[in-house]
């Protein structure tokens, strides 16, 4: 990637918010693209939600995204708000409580706390994505 549109990618890094998301199914292997928000939590990028996806204090819901990125972690984190741009990503699933409390107790996470009304209930059941990028995306991990 050239300097120019990595100094715009790393500004979208910093400034969007919305995103799609292109992964494989986790049965059917066929892609599967999902419009979903993503946050910066100091220099790491994460997927986070809700436990009931809708924002709202409902039960727990199974997300096909997350399904998806824990059968097939390889994925595409697609730019679409200031800037297009297609990049390779490596999601992990955060399962690890400190981390888990440390990233959504950020005040960069609040909407989520208030969404659901409980830091406790984010630890315990939202989805928690952190993004790696790989191949030639991968200088936007360094020093974002």
């Amino acid at each position: 990637m050239d300097p120019t549109r990595l100094a715009s990618v790393r500004r979208a890094l910093a400034e969007d918010q919305t995103i799609d998301i292109v992964t494989r199914g986790a049965r059917s292997g066929e892609p599967r693209t999902t419009e979903i928000w993503f946050t910066r939590v100091g220099d790491e990028i994460y997927i986070a939600g809700t436990p009931a996806g809708d924002g709202t204090q409902a039960p727990r819901r199974r997300r096909d995204w997350l399904a998806n990125l824990t059968a097939h972690p390889d994925f595409e984190f697609v730019l679409k708000e200031s800037v297009q741009e297609r990049l390779p990503a490596l999601a992990t699933v955060i399962t690890d409580r400190e981390e888990r409390r440390r990233v959504l107790s950020a005040p960069e996470t609040a909407y989520y706390r208030e969404a659901t009304g409980s830091l406790e209930r984010l630890v315990d059941e939202a989805p928690l994505v952190k993004v790696t990028f790989t191949r030639d995306a991968s200088p936007l991990n360094e020093a974002r």
